[in-house]
């Protein structure tokens, strides 16, 4: 299941947008191109929750299959290096919230600070250098408008970044640090799994994700059990 899974939100995260960008009316006026580009950046968080599973080894029993549907799903995103993220993200769960931890800044708790700071920890030379390239195919190979490009494939992107960091790095782990988000030093949703689902794939059941790492992310709704 877990492979079917992760091979139809890469299928349809494709698709959306093969179809915004061929076929969706490109329109201030349109109030449907406004939808489509929202819900392509939830198709973009689900490129990174999946690559996210991989890393937990959540997809497959097989290594390799996690590997590689990991790579794909991250190289999607961004054009990012799961190397990278695997080996940040094992150390994010090792020492949550910390200075160890690399998703963590201990400097400031404000929102748009601490996210600058994680994206600059984050993207690298190669993957601005992918990104230009693809940018440029797009444009030039297929002869799409560039401002069609910048809203209906950047933008999602980018508001994919802000959903993942809010409800999987923000939210969860800013201080105070309660003793109820102990030892994960992690918040939770409370029960709501409509929301839990629409926010950010169950992911804001983040005590539960960091308590039981190896549940994949459409089964973390069955363990939750806590209020708050």
């Amino acid at each position: 299941m877990g492979i079917f899974i992760a091979i139809s939100v890469i299928l349809v995260w494709a698709l959306h947008l093969a179809w915004m960008l061929l076929y969706l009316d490109f329109s201030a006026s349109n109030p449907w191109m406004y939808f489509h580009i929202f819900l392509q950046g939830w198709l973009y968080t689900g490129l990174f929750i999946t690559g996210h599973d991989a890393m937990h080894g959540t997809i497959s029993k097989n290594k390799n299959v996690n590997k590689v549907l990991g790579t794909i799903a991250t190289f999607l995103f961004a054009g990012m290096s799961y190397k990278m993220l695997r080996k940040n993200h094992g150390l994010h769960h090792k020492d949550p919230a910390t200075g160890n931890d690399p998703d963590f800044y201990v400097k400031s708790q404000n929102f748009f600070i601490w996210w600058s700071i994680f994206m600059w920890r984050y993207v690298t030379i190669i993957q601005l250098v992918i990104m230009a390239i693809v940018y440029n195919i797009f444009i030039h190979v297929f002869g799409l408008g560039e401002l069609k490009v910048i809203i209906y494939w950047a933008l999602p992107a980018i508001l994919g970044t802000y959903q993942l960091f809010y409800f999987g790095v923000y939210w969860p782990h800013k201080e105070p640090h309660l003793d109820l988000m102990m030892p994960h030093r992690a918040r939770t949703l409370k029960k709501n799994h409509i929301w839990a689902m629409i926010s950010c794939y169950f992911f804001g059941y983040h005590w539960e994700h960091h308590e039981d790492q190896f549940v994949p992310w459409w089964k973390l709704y069955s363990t939750k059990t806590r209020k708050s």
